[in-house]
C-alpha cells in the first residue's frame, strides 16, 4: 500500500477527528455523532495500516489518535440504537459485499448440482428406485401430499420459528464450521444440493414442476441466499487457515473470526424474514404469481441491500470489522 496516497486520501479526518478530540467537551449533538464516526474510522484505517502498511511513523500517529478518541467517545457515549443502526446499514452489508465472490461462487456450485441431480432423477426410473418405494413416492408428489403439507403441518407462528431455528443452525454450522478446512461447508452445500435436487426430480417425473416452483421459490430464494453467504463466509475462514496471506495466521483467524460473528447477527434477520415468509405466505390462498413475487422482492429487495448499500460503505472504509476498541490491541510482529 503506498503510504502517502492513504495518508493523503484519510488525512482531512484525522484532523477533523483531532480537532473534534480537543473540543470533546463542548461538541454539539451532531458533532458528537461526527465524532464517534470519525473515530471509528481511524480505527478501521489503524487496522488496514498495521496489516498492510507498518510504518512506524503512521501507526504512531494513529495509535496516539484513537487512544485519544476512544477516550472522548467513552464520555460521549453511543446509545445502543444507533449502533444497531450501524450495524445494519454499514458493518453487515460491508462484510456480506466483500465476500460477494465466495458466496456467489457457492451459488453458482450449488445451482449447477442440484439442476443436474434433478434431471438425473426426473430420467432415470432406476434412481427414482433407489430413493423409495413407488408408493412413497406417490404420497411424497401427490396433489395434497407430503410435499405440499408439509407447509402447513403446523400453526404459521409455531413453523415461522421452527423453521428459523432450523435455517439459523445451517447458517451457523456453514458459517463457524469452515475452519475445518472448508471440508464441513462443503458437505453442508452437497447436502442440501442433494435434497433439492432429488425433490426437484420426484416432482418434475410427476409432472408437477409448477408446483414445486410455488412452494419453493417464495422463501426458498431468500432463505439459500443466506445460507450461501453463510456458506461463503465459512469457505472464506477456512481458506485463511490455508492461506492468511500477508498477515499472522493468529491475526488473519481473528480477523475473519469477528467479521463471521457479524455475519451470523446480520443472517439471523435474514432468515426471520424467510422463515416468516416460508410460514405465512407459501401455503397461504395467494395465486402462485403473488406467492412468487413475494419471494422475488424479498430477494431483490436484499440483493440492492448488499450491492448499493454494502458497496457505498465498503468505499467509504467499512471492513464489516468491529472496532479497534473493541478487537483489542494487536500485539507487534516483525515485518
Amino acid at each position: 500500500m503506498d503510504v502517502d496516497l492513504f495518508v493523503a486520501e484519510h488525512g482531512a479526518d484525522w484532523d477533523r477527528l483531532g480537532e473534534l478530540v480537543r473540543r470533546s467537551g463542548r461538541l454539539s449533538g451532531p458533532e458528537a455523532d461526527e465524532l464517534v464516526l470519525l473515530y471509528q474510522r481511524a480505527a478501521t484505517h489503524l487496522s488496514i495500516a498495521r496489516s498492510a502498511a507498518p510504518d512506524p511513523a503512521l501507526l504512531a500517529r494513529l495509535s496516539s489518535l484513537v487512544a485519544r478518541a476512544r477516550s472522548a467517545v467513552a464520555g460521549t457515549h453511543s446509545p445502543a440504537w444507533r449502533e444497531v443502526g450501524l450495524f445494519f446499514s454499514q458493518r453487515f452489508p460491508a462484510a456480506v459485499y466483500l465476500s460477494r465472490r465466495w458466496w456467489l461462487a457457492s451459488t453458482a456450485a450449488f445451482v449447477v448440482v442440484s439442476g443436474l441431480l434433478a434431471v438425473w432423477v426426473a430420467g432415470d426410473s432406476d434412481v427414482q428406485a433407489s430413493i423409495a418405494a413407488p408408493e412413497e413416492i406417490r404420497q411424497l408428489t401427490a396433489p395434497g401430499g407430503a410435499f405440499e403439507s408439509y407447509y402447513s403441518s403446523e400453526p404459521a407462528a409455531s413453523f415461522a420459528a421452527q423453521v428459523w431455528t432450523n435455517n439459523a443452525w445451517v447458517a451457523a454450522g456453514a458459517l463457524v464450521l469452515g475452519v475445518l478446512l472448508c471440508l464441513p461447508v462443503v458437505f453442508i452445500l452437497w447436502s442440501n444440493a442433494l435434497n433439492l435436487g432429488v425433490s426437484a426430480g420426484l416432482m418434475a417425473d410427476a409432472d408437477r414442476l409448477d408446483v414445486f416452483f410455488g412452494l419453493i421459490v417464495p422463501h426458498g430464494l431468500l432463505e439459500l441466499t443466506a445460507v450461501f453467504v453463510a456458506a461463503g463466509a465459512g469457505l472464506r475462514l477456512g481458506w485463511t487457515v490455508i492461506d492468511p496471506g500477508p498477515r499472522t495466521r493468529t491475526a488473519a483467524l481473528a480477523r475473519e473470526g469477528r467479521a463471521v460473528v457479524a455475519m451470523a447477527l446480520g443472517l439471523t434477520a435474514v432468515l426471520l424474514v424467510s422463515g416468516v415468509i416460508e410460514a405465512f405466505v407459501t401455503p397461504s390462498g395467494l395465486p402462485t404469481w403473488g406467492r412468487i413475487g413475494i419471494g422475488v422482492f424479498a430477494e431483490v429487495a436484499f440483493l440492492a441491500y448488499v450491492f448499493i448499500l454494502g458497496r457505498r460503505a465498503r468505499l467509504a472504509g467499512e471492513t464489516g470489522d468491529i472496532g479497534a476498541d473493541q478487537a483489542g490491541d494487536l500485539a507487534p510482529t516483525s515485518g
